[in-house]
């Protein structure tokens, strides 16, 4: 028997029931929006922690050590999460916050000039098709929560 938290787990991590180019797609996306995070911002922002925490900006008013830390948890943790498929959604969702802070509160929604907020919004986008489409069947959560398969009683 199935408990209702397995159910639940299966619901939101499963990566759907997609043909196969979608999920490549998907898996592309997620290469993409994952590797050039982590690899132009996460790392970068990891290795100088100590020399950026203390004036790193606060745009939350959190504190600036903790802003650093939630930025390097989205930019680099949950860049990693992407990469491997590895609960996808809730990895979008926080690296989607990050986006939408740096978006809307950072960089004022400026869509032009020198403080453009260009990339942030199509990281945001990215962000936002992988939060509604999930991983796609080339994944971890695809490995862990299943398929499209219906449960009994579901």
């Amino acid at each position: 028997m199935v408990s209702n938290r397995t159910l639940m787990l299966k619901r939101i991590f499963a990566p759907g029931s997609d043909s196969f180019c979608t999920s490549l797609a998907l898996f592309v996306l997620r290469l993409c929006l994952g590797l050039t995070m982590l690899l132009n911002h996460g790392l970068d922002k990891l290795k100088k922690f100590s020399d950026l925490s203390s004036g790193f900006p606060d745009p939350l008013h959190v504190g600036h050590t903790m802003s650093l830390v939630l930025v390097v948890f989205a930019e680099a943790g949950c860049s990693v999460l992407l990469v491997l498929g590895l609960v996808t959604r809730f990895g979008a969702f926080v690296s989607g916050i990050n986006m939408a802070v740096a978006f809307f509160i950072v960089l004022k929604a400026a869509l032009s000039g020198e403080h453009s907020g260009e990339l942030a919004l199509i990281y945001l986008a990215g962000y936002f098709a992988l939060l509604i489409a999930g991983p796609g069947r080339i994944s971890m959560d695809a490995a862990l929560f299943g398929g499209a398969k219906k449960e009994k009683g579901t």
